[in-house]
This record gives C-alpha cells, sequence and structure tokens, in this order.
C-alpha cells in the first residue's frame, strides 16, 4: 500500500494582532517531501505516528507537507495557497495511492473561509480516485463543522488536554485508515455541537466536569458502541458563526449509532455547561499570594498566551510586579517577554552590563511600554528542545533570546513567541524553577503537565489579551446568539 501523509495545522483567533504567514509557518517549521521522512527525529507526534503505523504495516508513506504554525490570525490566501498548491503538485505526481493521511487542527481559518479544513478536504479528495480513504488527525480545540463531514473522510481528535497523546492520535488514524484498507472497517461520522463556549483554563480532560464525559466516551468504545470519539470543546478566540462545544464519533458502518453517540455526549457536556466556570484569580490576589506564601507559586498569565495566538507581550503582568515592589522580594519571579527589539539592545550590550529598557507591546499596541533598569544575565539564540510530556522531543525557536534582572525579578525577553508548554522556557536558559518564589507561564493549561510538579499552588490570573480565560470579557460579534454562557438563558441548539 502506498499512503500519502501530509500536515497543515494552524489554530487562529480571531482576536489575534498577528497575521498568519509564509513566515509564521517558518518559525515552527515547513518542511517538502522527502524530509517529513526523518526530520521529526524522536518526536511524539504525529506525523512520526503516521510513520511508524505504516511503516511497522509494510505500507510506504508518501510525504506531500508538513506546515506547522503558532496560533495567529487567519491565514493569508496567498500563503494558503502556497502551502495547499504544492500538496496538490505532490499529490499530482504521486502516481497510485491507496489513502491520504492528513495531520490538521480544525480551527484554522483562512481571510476569505473561514473553514479551511474543510477546503483541504475538497481539494485533496478531488485529486484522488473515487473511494479513496482519507484519515485525519484533529486537535481537541478544533471548531468541527458539517462540511468537514466529506465522503470517504474520517476524523479522530486528540483525547488530553492538556495535549500529551498527540503521537497516540495519530497512531490511531493510521490504524483506522489501514483497517479500512483491508476492508476490516467502515468508518462512519457524526457530528453534534452545542450552543456553548468553554474557557480552556476549566476544560481539561483530567479534570470535572470534562473527565466524566470523556470516560463517558471510553466506554461507549469500550462497549463496541462506536469506534472512535472525538469531544471538542473548541478554543473560543474565534467570532464565527456555529462556534461551540462539539463531537465527533465514527461508528463501523452504523450512521444511527455514531449520531445517538455524538448526541449523547454533547448533552452530558450542556447538561454541566455551569460546571465548566474557571476558577480565576485577580492578578494583584494572585501576585500578592506568591510573595508571601512558602514554596513556588505558579500562575497562569492565560490572557497573553502564544499557544492561543497572543502576541505574549502584555505589559499588565509586569506593570503589576514592578507596582506590588515584587523587585524588591527577597525570593526570585520569572516571567516572560516578547520584544524582539529589547533583546537586540540587550545583546548589543552584552552580557554584565546595565542598561535602559522599553519593554512590551511592540506588537499588541495594548499599551504603553514599561521602561525599567536591567542587567543582562545571558543571551543565546532561543533555540531548546522540549522535555516534558507533549512537546517532548520537538525543537522551540524563540530566537535571539537575552535573559534580564530588574533587582530580583527575571524577564526572559524573546524575539518572538513560541509555546509555553515546558519547564525549559526557563530552565534551558538558566533559570532553575526551586529559586523562585513566583513564576509566570503564558498558557491557559497546557503549562499544568511541566510546572504542577515543581508548584507549591497553581493559580489562573484573570489577565487580558486576545486568549483571555473569562469568556465574558471577549467582545463577539459574529457568533450566533444566544450561546452560553455570554446569554445565560441560551438553548442547547443552534438556531
Amino acid at each position: 500500500m502506498r499512503i500519502a501523509i501530509g500536515q497543515i495545522v494552524q489554530e487562529t483567533n480571531t482576536f489575534s494582532p498577528m497575521p498568519t504567514t509564509l513566515d509564521t509557518f517558518r518559525s515552527v517549521y515547513l518542511y517538502h517531501g522527502d524530509e517529513l521522512l526523518t526530520v521529526f527525529g524522536e518526536a511524539r507526534t504525529e506525523i512520526p505516528a503516521f510513520l511508524d503505523v505504516l511503516r511497522a504495516a509494510g505500507a510506504t508513506p508518501v510525504p506531500l507537507l508538513a506546515a506547522n504554525a503558532l496560533a495567529s490570525g487567519a491565514v493569508a490566501r496567498t500563503t494558503f495557497e502556497t502551502l495547499m498548491g504544492e500538496i496538490e503538485e505532490r499529490l499530482a505526481a504521486a502516481g497510485t495511492l491507496d489513502g491520504v493521511l492528513l495531520s490538521l487542527h480544525g480551527a484554522m481559518t483562512i481571510e476569505d473561509e473561514p473553514d479551511a479544513e474543510s477546503e483541504i478536504l475538497e481539494r485533496v479528495a478531488a485529486l484522488l480516485p473515487a473511494g479513496t480513504p482519507i484519515g485525519v488527525s484533529l486537535d481537541l480545540h478544533g471548531h468541527v463543522t458539517r462540511g468537514m463531514l466529506q465522503p470517504n473522510v474520517f476524523l479522530i481528535g486528540y483525547r488530553e488536554y492538556p495535549h500529551i497523546d498527540c503521537y497516540e492520535t495519530g497512531e490511531r488514524v493510521a490504524t483506522l485508515l489501514l483497517e479500512t484498507l483491508r476492508g476490516v472497517r467502515r468508518p462512519t461520522m457524526a457530528v453534534a455541537k452545542r450552543a456553548m463556549l468553554l474557557s480552556p483554563s476549566k476544560a481539561r480532560s483530567v479534570e470535572e466536569p470534562l473527565q466524566s464525559i470523556m470516560a463517558e466516551a471510553r466506554r461507549l468504545e469500550a462497549a463496541g458502541e462506536i469506534l472512535h470519539a472525538s469531544l471538542f470543546p473548541v478554543q473560543p478566540w474565534l467570532d464565527l458563526p456555529g462556534l461551540g462545544f462539539g463531537v465527533l464519533t465514527c461508528s463501523d458502518g452504523d450512521p444511527a449509532a455514531a449520531q445517538r453517540a455524538a448526541d449523547r455526549l454533547a448533552d452530558l457536556a450542556w447538561e454541566r455547561r455551569r460546571e465548566f466556570d474557571p476558577d480565576l484569580v485577580d492578578l494583584d490576589t494572585a501576585i500578592a499570594i506568591g510573595l508571601r506564601e512558602p514554596g513556588t507559586t505558579v500562575v497562569a498569565d492565560s490572557g497573553d498566551a502564544p499557544s492561543g495566538g497572543s502576541a505574549a507581550d502584555n505589559t499588565s503582568v509586569l506593570a503589576a510586579l514592578l507596582a506590588a515592589g515584587a523587585e524588591r522580594s527577597a525570593r526570585l519571579t520569572y516571567l516572560t517577554m516578547v520584544d524582539a527589539g529589547a533583546a537586540r539592545q540587550c545583546a548589543a550590550a552584552g552580557v554584565g552590563s546595565t542598561l535602559r529598557l522599553s519593554l512590551g507591546n511592540a506588537v499588541s499596541r495594548a499599551g504603553p511600554p514599561v521602561t525599567v533598569e536591567a542587567r543582562v544575565i545571558s543571551v543565546s539564540d532561543g533555540s531548546f528542545v522540549m522535555l516534558d510530556a507533549g512537546g517532548r522531543g520537538t525543537r522551540t525557536e524563540f530566537g535571539l533570546t537575552a535573559v534580564i534582572a530588574v533587582r530580583n525579578l527575571r524577564i526572559a525577553v524573546r524575539s518572538r513567541p513560541s509555546l509555553e508548554w515546558d519547564t525549559g522556557i526557563y530552565t534551558a536558559f538558566g533559570l532553575r524553577l526551586e529559586e523562585a518564589g513566583l513564576v509566570f507561564v503564558k498558557s491557559p493549561s497546557h503549562f499544568r503537565v511541566s510546572f504542577e510538579p515543581h508548584a507549591a499552588r497553581v493559580l489562573l490570573a484573570d489577565t487580558p489579551g486576545p486568549t483571555c480565560p473569562n469568556m465574558r470579557r471577549l467582545e463577539f460579534r459574529k457568533v450566533t446568539r444566544p450561546l452560553f454562557p455570554l446569554d445565560e438563558d441560551a438553548p442547547p441548539h443552534f438556531a
């Protein structure tokens, strides 16, 4: 068997100040053709899983393109055409193919098309013989639509948030594709949506209420009622019609069973909708606790999370720390800031030098920068490999990075945003977590896998920004209303 494999992954945030271009993809990775066969090394992600399953089965992978961008604004049409055009060219030149495996996100939009994944699937299918199966992996935060349910296409999402099962999801997709080609399975999809938005800060698969709903999904699979159930709490920073909680189910040739299971799981989520309100703490309160209490306090600056589309340059945390006198505390405080200009200034001044810096808001323009007197501790290229669960084995590139000291504040100043999932965002740059009393991480939930083992307590700060964790603070204009919790009396189904 010859199976094509490809990837276009981007999570759009319509509140993000950053457009998505080819450079956005290049800043994470953009690989072509045979590069896919070796470039991922030991990374525990979808493409390596596709390759492992295919090779174990004696199938031949036919590599197309792998493109991954950090969350940001809508993808420029010219950028999308460049990526999709290469996939189409490679498919057309591939010869006979038995199937296709795609790694997608599920929440990518193009500047003139809100449902990018559906367009990808339509264009791939158009180049294949009728009946060729296409298996797709999706992020748990995908905005699933009925347009994604296309003939001979099955879709399976992550089961875990934080995302520690990217590789395992790839395994499930590739295995089902092979079973389909052998005539063992007949994947049949169904979707259910409910008019509710969940804050990612309270939609982890390892805590209630989502944990019990996930358990019911696994029970339905174990009972043989369906092959796969995927829950999509959806990332909420998409101002699009039909945005809401989604469920995709896959049965073995039984569309009625698939729909029953999808509706059951969606109804369970709706019944517990009020339990999804996150336990947020005022930023000043979080700082006071961190400066006062023993042990290391880890605080999520969720509103400025680059994993969701923020520029990661908001100065709210830095300003609040200075107002609280954190730099004069007996213990260290760690935070990050994206400011390419400031990083260049530090590099030019050199390690050990002291300089006056204006930090933050360079991209987001959310307010004025904050001026500090800082000593340069280190300068590096900002590159490291994640070691913690979820992104293990994945190289992260922050660009030119300077660690500076403002008395007892330690600020890792980066040139570009990237995932803050891994303790390496500090430890790779010489900052030991056990030496800090207060540690800020720009992430809604994923950071917990890495940072909780080092924390005496974890707090979720109600910080502003394009990824704010408080759904009621977002200014939606295009979503379908009524929508819970924006509208307390919203019915479960969209009008």
